[in-house]
């Protein structure tokens, strides 16, 4: 360990204050949107459709939401925490410890990431009973019906992409099913499903 010698002119001081200033300066720059998040338990406000792979388990704001084997839902109200990835975010289900890699583009999206965490995640749980009969059967199976509303959609299904569903308003909705399939999700003029194409 390295000291420096005292001075009595008070120069060791100001190189003392200068380092904390760097430091702190430092400290600030290195620190994302996403650490105001850190440590917190969130609650998320709709389900996550996530896959199981052969090293991690992956997730995405495009929200596909039939991706194939190992695919899980992680349901609405599950505790988590947030945390960085270099493609997104990460979010570990405080229940059972996975960690999910979520991948998030920002400009797809229209959104930083540290506006759209607050979308999906609550420091509250949210009440599932307000819900109609037919907006819990889908959100407990992670799907849409005919007949759900749109905030029981977004539920079960998450919130959809903006580059492709520009407002909630909007009585057309696009989801991806994985990588390469769609599915399209019509509303009629009271805000309940309609018609779903895949």
């Amino acid at each position: 360990m390295t000291t420096i010698p005292f001075r009595r002119d008070g120069s060791n001081l100001v190189v003392f204050l200068f380092l904390i200033i760097i430091a702190q300066g430092c400290s600030k720059a290195s620190m994302g949107p996403i650490d105001t998040y850190a440590g917190k338990t969130l609650f998320l406000q709709n389900n996550i459709h996530a896959q199981i792979g052969p090293r991690d388990t992956k997730a995405s704001y495009a929200n596909l939401t039939d991706p194939g084997l190992g695919h899980i839902i992680v349901p609405v109200n599950t505790p988590v925490e947030i945390g960085k990835y270099r493609r997104g975010l990460t979010i570990k289900n405080l229940a059972d410890g996975r960690l999910i890699f979520f991948e998030y583009n920002a400009r797809n999206m229209g959104i930083g990431a540290e506006q759209y965490i607050p979308l999906i995640t609550s420091s509250s749980k949210t009440d599932l009973s307000i819900y109609s009969e037919i907006d819990q059967e889908g959100i407990k199976n992670g799907k849409a019906l005919v007949g759900m509303s749109k905030e029981g959609v977004k539920t079960a299904l998450g919130y959809p992409a903006v580059h492709r569903t520009p407002s909630l308003k909007n009585n057309v909705w696009m989801y991806w099913r994985n990588r390469w399939k769609t599915k399209v999700i019509e509303f009629d003029a009271d805000g309940k499903v309609k018609k779903i194409q895949y």
